[in-house]
C-alpha cells in the first residue's frame, strides 16, 4: 500500500455498523498518515474526500455523549491522542442501570402513557367506592377531596415532567428518576417502597374485581364457596396468575389487552352517564335509591353524613385515605419509561392529559351520583306509595349510596356493562401495577443497590424479561390478596404513594434550588416553590390520614436509606445532592476564609510527606489518628521522575482507594519532576485552599542519613527551613526499623524514582477490619527479610454484594495475623509489627511528653489529641518539663501544674527536670563522636558537608544539652508507648545539616516510637472561656 495514502484506525468498536464505508464502523475515527508526503496531491486526496479523512478530530454527535455502557456509545479521541499521540485511560462508568430492559417494542405517548395512566386512575374506586365517598362526605366535600387529590397529582406531575425532561430517562420508573436526582440512598429506599406499594395496589384492584364479581353472582343467587372472603381469595389468585403470565409474555400482549380494556371502561362510563340523565325505568330502581337526577336531590346530598362504616368512625381524612389510591396512577407512564420511544416528551404530555380527563370524569360522576341517588333506601316496592322507603332511621337499609356499592349499576342503562367496566378497570390497573414492579426490581438489581434483589433481577429471553421478579411480585400481591378487605389495604397504599410523591416533588425543588449546571429540563411549566408546597402537602396529608402508618412508612424508608448509606455502593449519577454538597462546601470555605482565626478553634492541619501511602503505613496511621474527624490531612508524594497523565492518574486513584479501604480521611496529591526539596517547597506553598491549608508538616525521620549522599541530606534539612519559612509547625516521626516498607508493599517498578516512592501508588493495603480482605502475593528471594510481598491490585477489593456478605460471616474465624500471602505465606513477624505499630490499641501504657520549650503548646496538644482516640485511650500522659533555676524547683512545679490545669489537660504525672545542664556521661560523648566522625573536617570537603570545630565550640552547650536529654530519656522513658519531645530549633545559618541531624540521632536512636514536634511559636492552647 502506498504510504502516502490514508490509513484507517478503529478507535472504538460499537455494535452498529451502518457506515457507508466497508469495514469501518460509524463511530470509527479515520487517521491520516502523511509521513512520506506532507502535502498530498489533489490526486491522492480525491475530489470527494470527506473531513473525517483529514483530521483526527471528531465532529459533535450524540453517540459521543452516551454512557459508555450503551451499545450505541462512541468515543471521541482523548486529549492524550490529540496532543501527545497517546491514548488516555478513561474512567469506567459506575453504577448505571442497564437500559430500558431490552424491548424492541417501544410505545408512543398514547399507548405508553395516556392509556396506562387513565386505566390506573379509572380503577376500583370509580365503580365500587366513589358512590360511598359521596354518601359519606357529600357532594361538596367529595369535590374538595377530588380537588386536593388532583392538586397533589398535578403538582407532582409537573415535578415529574421536569425531572423526566432533564435528560434521557431509562428503565426503572420512579426509582430511576429519584435515584438519578437525589442519589441512590433516596432513590433505592423510595423505589423499594414504591415497588411494594404497586404490588399491594395490584392485590387491592384484584380484590375490587373479585368483590364486583361476587356482587354480580349474588344478584343471580350464585356463589362459588361462601360468596364472601373465600371467593375473593380463590378467584383473586386465579386472576393474579393469569395477569402475571400476560405481563411475562411481553409488552405487546399487555398493550393489546389495555386497548380492549380502555374501550370497555369508556363504554361503561357512557352507560352510567346516559342512564343517570335518562332516569329510573322502574319502581324497583326508585325504591333502591335512584329517583332520578334533580337539583333538589343534589342539594340534599351536598352536606356531609359521616357514619360508622368499615369498622371505623369515618371522617374527612379517613374517606380521603380510601379515595386517594384511585388517583395514584400518574406514575404509570414513568414506571415503564424504558419502554417508551421518547420518555421526556411522552411522560408530561400523556400524564397531564390523562389527569385532566380522569379528574373531569370523577367530578362529573360525583355530581351525577349526588344528584341522582339517595343515601338510604329500603328497596321495598310496597313502600313507594307512602314514601317510607327513604326512612331508614330505625332500621338497616341495604340500598342507597351509604349501603350499597352497586349504585352505579343501578343508575346505568344496562347494569352488566357497568360490571364489565368495573372488571376492566380493576384488572387493567392491576395489570399495570404488576408490569411495573418487576421492571423496578430489575433496575435495582442491575444497580446492585440491595444484594437481595440481584437474584430477582436476572433477565431471560432476548427481551431481558425478569421472570424471577414476576414471581416475587406474585408472592407479595398474593399475600395481601389473602386479606380480601379493600378498605383495609387502601390507607396503607395511600401513605406509600404519598411518600413517593413527596420525594418526587422534593427532587424537583432540590434540583431547581441548587441549580447545578446540568439542570436544564425542557419542560418549563414547573415552579420550585410549587414543588416544595407539593412536598409539604403530601407529608401533611400522610400524617392527617394516619400518623401511625406515616411513621411506619418513614421508618421503613429511613431504614432502607441507612442500608444504602452503610453499603456505600460505587455509583456516581450526578445527583443534585452532590451539587448541593459542592455548593455548601464552597460557601463554607468562603465563609471560613473570611473568619479570623481564634486559638480556641485551632486544629492541626497536617501535610504528611507520605509518598505512596502503602509505603509508610505507620506514619499514615498516626497522622490519621491525630486528624480523624477533627481536621485536615493532606498526603503528598514527591516524584523526581516526570509522570505522564496516565501514571499520575493511576497514582492518585490507587492512593485514594488505599485511603478509602483503610478508612483514612485524607486527600492525596502528587508533584513530579522535582527533587525532594523542590517538591516539598511546592507542596508547602501550594497545597490547601483558603483556611483549609496545612499548618503542620509531618515527615518521617531519615534513618539512612549517615550513609546518604550529601545532597540528599541537605535537601532533607532544607525542608525543615522551608516549613519554618512558611510559618508551619514541624513534626518528625521515628520508629525502630524505619517507616518505609515499600520493598514489601510495592512492585519493583514503583520504587524506582522519587524521594518518597515510585511512579505509581501501590495497590490497596487494606485491613480485615474493613469490608475488604488483604491478599499479599509472596515472591521468594534470597534471605528471610528479602521476601517480596506484592500487594494485589486495588481491584481485588471490588466484590459482589454476596461475596461481601459471605466474607463478613467468616471474619470471626480469621487468624490474628491480618496480612497473608496469596499462598498463605504471612509477612515476617518483625515486618508485621512495624507495619501495624499504631494500628492495635495498647491496653495500657504511657505517652511521655517532653515539653522542653514553649513552642505555642503544640508539643502538648498532639499527644493529648491521641489520648482521645480509641487506639490510645488506655495510655496516660506523663509530662516532663525543664526547671529554669534549681532554687525555684517547687515554685515552677506548681506553676506548671497550674498551667496544665487551666489547659484542662489530664495527666498522670508531672516531672520537673532540673539537671539538664549537667555534663553528659563520657560514654554519651563517645556515642556522639562516633556519629559525627564521618562529618569531621577533612581536606577537599565543602564547608556545608562537614561539622567544623568552630561550630562544635560555638554550639557546645546546646550539643551537651541534647546528650544530657538522651540520658534522661533512657532513664525515664525507655518503656513508653510513644515519646513526644519539643524539637530543637535548626537556627538558620548557625547549625549545619550534619550537626543538626546528629542531635536528632542522639535523641531518638534506640528509643520507643519518637515524635519530635516544634510549633510555629503561635499559641494553640488557651485557658480562656
Amino acid at each position: 500500500m502506498d504510504s502516502s495514502r490514508f490509513s484507517v484506525r478503529q478507535v472504538i468498536e460499537t455494535r452498529r455498523r451502518n457506515s457507508n464505508m466497508a469495514d469501518v464502523p460509524e463511530n470509527g475515527v479515520l487517521e491520516t498518515n502523511l509521513s512520506m508526503d506532507p502535502q498530498p496531491s489533489a490526486a491522492h486526496l480525491g475530489p470527494r474526500r470527506s473531513l473525517v479523512h483529514m483530521t483526527r478530530e471528531a465532529l459533535p454527535r450524540m453517540d459521543n455523549y452516551r454512557n459508555l455502557l450503551s451499545i450505541q456509545a462512541a468515543q471521541r479521541p482523548t486529549l492524550g491522542e490529540l496532543h501527545e499521540g497517546v491514548k488516555d485511560d478513561k474512567d469506567e462508568p459506575t453504577g448505571e442501570a442497564h437500559g430500558g430492559g431490552g424491548h424492541h417494542f417501544k410505545l408512543g405517548w398514547i399507548q405508553g402513557v395516556l392509556i396506562p395512566v387513565l386505566l390506573n386512575i379509572w380503577g376500583v374506586m370509580l365503580f365500587l367506592r366513589l358512590s360511598w365517598v359521596v354518601a359519606q362526605a357529600g357532594v361538596t366535600m367529595s369535590l374538595v377531596i377530588i380537588g386536593i387529590s388532583a392538586g397533589v397529582c398535578v403538582i407532582t406531575t409537573l415535578s415529574l415532567s421536569a425531572i423526566s425532561t432533564n435528560g434521557e430517562v431509562k428503565g426503572g420508573g420512579i426509582y430511576y428518576i429519584i435515584s438519578r436526582s437525589l442519589g441512590p440512598e433516596f432513590g433505592a429506599s423510595v423505589g423499594i417502597v414504591f415497588a411494594f406499594a404497586n404490588a399491594v395496589a395490584a392485590s387491592m384492584n384484584t380484590i375490587g374485581f373479585c368483590d364486583s364479581l361476587n356482587d354480580l353472582l349474588k344478584s343471580h343467587g350464585l356463589k362459588i364457596i361462601d360468596g364472601g372472603i373465600n371467593d375473593v381469595r380463590l378467584v383473586g389468585m386465579i386472576a393474579l396468575v393469569i395477569m402475571i403470565v400476560i405481563c411475562a409474555v411481553g409488552m405487546e400482549w399487555e398493550v393489546k389487552a389495555q386497548n380492549v380494556l380502555v374501550v370497555i371502561i369508556s363504554g361503561a362510563i357512557v352507560d352510567f352517564i346516559v342512564g343517570t340523565l335518562r332516569g329510573p325505568q322502574s319502581d324497583e330502581q326508585i325504591v333502591k335509591g335512584f329517583p332520578g337526577w334533580s337539583f333538589d336531590q343534589l342539594g340534599k346530598n351536598m352536606g356531609t353524613d359521616y357514619r360508622f362504616s368499615e369498622g371505623v368512625n369515618q371522617d374527612f381524612f379517613s374517606v380521603f385515605a380510601i379515595f386517594f389510591p384511585s388517583v395514584t396512577g400518574i406514575q404509570a407512564g414513568a414506571n415503564i419509561s424504558g419502554d417508551l420511544k421518547d420518555p421526556a416528551s411522552a411522560i408530561p404530555k400523556g400524564t397531564l392529559l390523562a389527569l385532566a380527563i380522569s379528574m373531569f370524569s370523577y367530578g362529573l360522576f360525583v355530581i351525577l351520583a349526588g344528584g341522582g341517588a339517595l343515601r338510604d333506601a329500603s328497596g321495598m316496592v310496597e313502600e313507594l306509595a307512602n314514601g317510607t322507603y327513604v326512612n331508614c332511621t330505625a332500621r338497616h337499609c341495604e340500598y342507597g349510596l351509604q349501603n350499597s356499592y352497586s349504585v352505579m349499576q343501578l343508575m346505568s342503562v344496562w347494569g352488566p356493562f357497568i360490571y364489565a367496566g368495573c372488571f376492566a378497570a380493576t384488572l387493567s390497573t392491576a395489570l399495570t401495577n404488576l408490569l411495573s414492579v418487576p421492571k423496578l426490581v430489575r433496575a435495582l438489581g442491575y444497580d446492585k443497590i440491595y444484594p437481595g434483589l440481584i437474584f430477582f433481577s436476572k433477565g431471560y429471553t432476548k427481551k431481558d424479561e425478569p421472570f424471577r421478579g414476576y414471581v416475587l411480585t406474585f408472592i407479595i400481591s398474593g399475600a395481601f390478596l389473602l386479606i380480601a378487605e379493600l378498605n383495609v389495604i387502601a390507607p396503607l397504599i395511600s401513605n406509600f404513594y404519598l411518600a413517593s410523591y413527596a420525594l418526587i416533588n422534593f427532587c424537583t425543588f432540590h434540583a431547581a434550588f441548587v441549580k447545578p449546571i446540568g439542570w436544564r429540563p425542557t419542560f418549563r411549566f414547573y415552579n420550585k416553590w410549587l414543588s416544595l408546597i407539593g412536598f409539604i402537602v403530601c407529608v401533611a396529608i400522610m400524617f392527617l390520614i394516619s400518623w401511625v402508618t406515616s411513621l411506619i412508612t418513614y421508618v421503613i424508608i429511613i431504614a432502607l436509606y441507612l442500608v444504602v448509606v452503610y453499603r456505600n455502593p460505587d455509583v456516581n449519577w450526578g445527583s443534585s445532592t452532590q451539587a448541593q454538597t459542592y455548593n455548601t462546601t464552597l460557601g463554607a470555605v468562603y465563609s471560613l476564609n473570611q473568619t479570623s482565626e481564634h486559638v480556641k478553634n485551632y486544629r492541626p492541619q497536617i501535610l504528611l510527606l507520605s509518598g505512596n501511602p502503602t509505603a509508610r503505613p505507620a506514619v499514615m496511621q498516626l497522622a490519621s489518628q491525630i486528624t480523624k474527624n477533627l481536621s485536615l490531612l493532606l498526603c503528598g508524594k514527591i516524584s523526581e521522575k516526570e509522570l505522564t497523565y496516565v501514571q499520575r492518574s493511576k497514582c492518585i486513584s490507587d492512593a485514594n482507594k488505599f485511603l478509602e479501604a483503610n478508612k483514612v480521611r485524607a486527600f492525596f496529591t502528587v508533584v513530579d519532576g522535582l527533587n525532594f526539596e523542590q517538591g516539598a517547597r511546592a507542596l508547602l506553598q501550594a497545597t490547601g485552599i483558603g483556611k483549609l491549608r496545612p499548618n503542620v508538616l509531618l515527615m518521617g525521620y531519615k534513618n539512612e542519613w549517615l550513609l546518604a549522599p550529601n545532597a540528599e541530606l541537605h535537601e532533607y534539612f532544607n525542608v525543615l527551613h522551608e516549613a519554618f519559612d512558611n510559618r508551619l509547625a514541624v513534626a518528625i516521626l521515628r520508629v525502630r526499623g524505619g517507616l518505609d516498607f515499600s520493598q514489601f508493599t510495592e512492585h519493583e517498578e514503583e520504587q524506582e524514582s522519587g524521594a518518597n516512592g515510585g511512579n505509581h501508588s501501590a495497590p490497596s493495603l487494606a485491613r480485615v477490619a474493613s469490608d475488604n480482605f488483604i491478599n499479599l502475593a509472596y515472591e521468594s528471594t534470597e534471605g528471610p527479610l528479602n521476601h517480596k510481598y506484592v500487594l494485589n491490585s486495588a481491584k481485588a477489593v471490588e466484590r459482589t454484594p454476596q461475596e461481601i456478605l459471605r466474607h463478613k460471616r467468616k471474619t470471626q474465624s480469621l487468624e490474628k495475623n491480618l496480612f497473608s500471602g496469596a499462598n498463605g505465606n504471612p509477612l515476617p513477624h518483625e515486618v508485621l509489627q512495624c507495619v501495624a505499630i499504631f494500628d492495635s490499641p495498647p491496653k495500657k501504657g504511657t505517652i511521655d511528653v517532653w515539653w522542653l520549650y514553649d513552642d505555642g503548646g503544640l508539643t502538648l496538644l498532639l499527644p493529648y489529641i491521641l489520648t482521645t482516640r480509641h487506639n490510645w485511650s488506655g495510655c496516660r500522659l506523663r509530662i516532663f518539663a525543664l526547671v529554669n533555676k534549681k532554687d525555684q524547683f517547687e515554685v515552677e512545679e506548681r506553676n506548671m501544674a497550674s498551667l496544665l490545669s487551666k489547659f484542662r489537660i489530664d495527666y498522670a504525672s508531672l516531672t520537673m527536670i532540673h539537671n539538664v545542664s549537667e555534663k553528659p556521661h563520657p560514654s554519651t560523648n563517645m556515642f556522639f563522636e562516633e556519629i559525627i566522625k564521618p562529618f569531621r573536617e577533612r581536606p577537599g570537603a565543602a564547608d556545608a558537608d562537614v561539622v567544623k570545630a568552630s561550630e562544635l565550640i560555638a554550639l557546645k552547650y546546646k550539643t551537651e544539652r541534647q546528650l544530657r536529654l538522651r540520658e534522661l530519656l533512657l532513664q525515664h522513658s525507655k518503656d513508653a508507648n510513644l515519646i513526644v519531645m519539643t524539637m530543637p530549633m535548626p537556627r538558620k545559618g548557625v547549625v549545619s545539616a550534619p550537626l543538626y541531624m546528629a542531635w536528632l540521632e542522639v535523641l531518638s536512636r534506640d528509643m520507643p516510637p519518637f515524635m519530635l514536634v516544634r510549633g510555629n511559636q503561635t499559641s494553640v492552647l488557651s485557658f480562656y472561656a
